[in-house]
Parts: structure tokens; C-alpha cells; sequence
């Protein structure tokens, strides 16, 4: 009796163990978002480069490209959503795991990965014709004069791309989660 009893105990304590576990890993990868982010969008932010060139002054800033702008304002709309998303999970956490509460996590890390796809995709196109040019329309590479300015824009894209990759394993422990919503 008591080793059925035992073996009744452990079945109820490994789902707990579990929960628990999966609710860390949810925590460490929301705060990896939040930091990679808001990295992403100051150093975009405060990427400008100035030079002397022939005798003129040139300048490059992240503001005088409206996708750079697009980039940087989608990476901190999602760091501050990822920060309330934190919050929510904490409170669900408490309560219990209610597949309900992965189904509106899933519905907000879907949506933060698209917009941090989207703007890391409007980035690296324009980074992309910035370091090596368009010959055919006539666009010149920049990245030759402002090495400064390039190297912080890469930069700004491959922690931004850590974000996407953070947010993406997010989805898929949420939708995984949320499919056991009982009707």
C-alpha cells in the first residue's frame, strides 16, 4: 500500500517539476528578449558616424533612414511588451498553468516575433545595399566611408536576431502549451 502510494506522489510531483522548470525557461528566455532588444534598439539609436571627405562633411545617423527608425522603434515596442508579458506570466504562474494563459502567450509572442522580424528585415535590406551597393540603380556602398556606422548596424542586427531566435522558441512552447486547452 504505501508503495502504491509513493509511486501516486511521484506521478503528481513530476508534472509540478516540470511546470516549474518550463516556467524558468519561459522567465530566462523573456528576459534574454527584453535584453537583446532594448541592446538592439539603443545601439541603433545612438549609431552616427561623421567624416571628412574631399573637404565635406559628411554625417550618417540611424535617423536619416526610416527603416533604421522602423528597426529600432519595433525592437522597443517589443522589449516593453516582452517587460508586461513578464508580468503576466509571474501573475498566471501563480494561479496555476491554465492552458488558456499559454494560448494569449502564444497570441503575444506571435505577434512580438513578427514585428521584430519585420524590422529586422527592413534592416538588414537597407544594411545590405549600404555595404555593398546597387550598381545597377546607381546606389553607392556607404560602409567604405563609415566603417563606425556599419559595424554598430551589424551589430544592432545580430543581437536583434538574437531576439527573433528567443521570441521564436517562446512561440513554440506556447502554442505547444496552449494546444491542451480543454473546450
Amino acid at each position: 500500500m504505501e508503495n502504491i502510494e509513493a509511486k501516486n506522489e511521484e506521478n503528481t510531483s513530476t508534472p509540478m517539476k516540470t511546470q516549474k522548470i518550463l516556467l524558468g525557461v519561459q522567465i530566462f528566455l523573456r528576459v534574454l528578449t527584453v535584453a537583446t532588444t532594448l541592446t538592439a534598439a539603443a545601439l541603433m539609436v545612438t549609431n552616427k558616424q561623421t567624416v571628412s571627405i574631399g573637404g565635406f562633411v559628411l554625417d550618417a545617423k540611424y535617423s536619416y533612414d526610416p527603416t533604421f527608425k522602423f528597426f529600432a522603434l519595433a525592437n522597443f515596442i517589443v522589449c516593453a511588451c516582452t517587460t508586461l508579458s513578464l508580468l503576466f506570466l509571474y501573475l498566471a504562474g501563480r494561479k496555476g498553468c491554465n492552458p488558456n494563459h499559454y494560448f494569449m502567450l502564444f497570441i503575444h509572442d506571435l505577434l512580438a516575433m513578427s514585428l521584430v522580424l519585420a524590422g529586422f528585415a527592413a534592416g538588414t535590406a537597407i544594411g545590405y545595399v549600404g555595404k555593398y551597393g546597387n550598381f545597377h540603380t546607381g546606389w553607392m556602398s556607404i560602409c567604405d566611408q563609415f566603417g563606425k556606422f556599419c559595424k554598430r548596424g551589424t551589430a544592432s542586427m545580430t543581437i536583434s536576431f538574437l531576439g527573433l531566435l528567443s521570441l521564436l522558441i517562446l512561440t513554440i512552447i506556447s502554442a505547444n502549451k496552449s494546444r491542451q486547452i480543454q473546450v
